[in-house]
């Protein structure tokens, strides 16, 4: 018997309502405010939950690192034919490009959203 029915990925930020959209807009579907956890909630079409918690002394995450240590980041996948249209939509909506690697191919781009945490699109 599996006790975990389904994961929540949850980012702190200074504005979570806005944040809530901007994903919201990427992966479709709906936000919605909950007040037993405190958080705005997205719930894609696809079924994918991400959660938006206030956080007053939120500071950006540094990333990339000099040493090239992972910090959890978002992955969103987009067909291969759709990777300039998606990154056109994420920048307009307040995506930052991160230029990690100048020798990465078309597969993986890097983004900061509009409150500094770290996201690919990646191509499948």
């Amino acid at each position: 018997m599996t006790i975990v029915e389904a994961g929540i990925v949850v980012l702190d930020c200074a504005e979570p309502e806005q944040l809530a959209e901007f994903y919201r807009a990427l992966l479709g579907g709906q936000s919605e405010f909950n007040p037993q956890s405190d958080r705005f909630e997205v719930t894609s079409e696809s079924g994918t939950r991400m959660g938006f918690r206030r956080d007053t002394g939120f500071t950006p995450p540094s990333w990339p690192r000099p040493d090239d240590a992972h910090q959890t980041h978002l992955e969103l996948l987009v067909s291969a034919e759709n990777m300039d249209a998606a990154e056109r939509e994420i920048i307009t909506r307040g995506a930052r490009p991160v230029d990690t690697n100048p020798h990465g191919g078309e597969d993986k781009r890097l983004y900061s959203d509009p409150a500094g945490h770290t996201f690919a699109l990646r191509s499948h």
